[in-house]
């Protein structure tokens, strides 16, 4: 199969020299590349799913219900921000 890739100048520099050394073509310099990455990449089956924890890690039943956006870190901060006076 015929395509076109787009690579920078110096790494395309690199794999024709490198052809011309071991007297290769550069098809098969790329051909030989991907097939290693390939090989090596491990397949998505392969990965071990990450352990997922189910209990509260020790967050309070006030700060659970306090309704703070858990993705915005600034919200976070600033509950907690609110507790400094609180805290033993």
């Amino acid at each position: 199969m015929k395509t076109t890739l787009q690579l920078p100048d110096d790494l395309y520099r690199d794999v024709k020299a490198t052809a011309a050394r071991s007297g290769r073509s550069v098809t098969s310099i790329v051909e030989e590349s991907l097939r290693r990455f390939l090989a090596e990449a491990a397949p998505m089956e392969a990965l071990r799913p990450l352990p997922v924890s189910h209990n509260r890690s020790g967050f309070t039943d006030e700060f659970l219900a306090s309704g703070i956006n858990f993705d915005n870190t600034s919200d976070v901060l600033a509950w907690l921000d609110g507790l400094e006076g609180r805290l033993p």
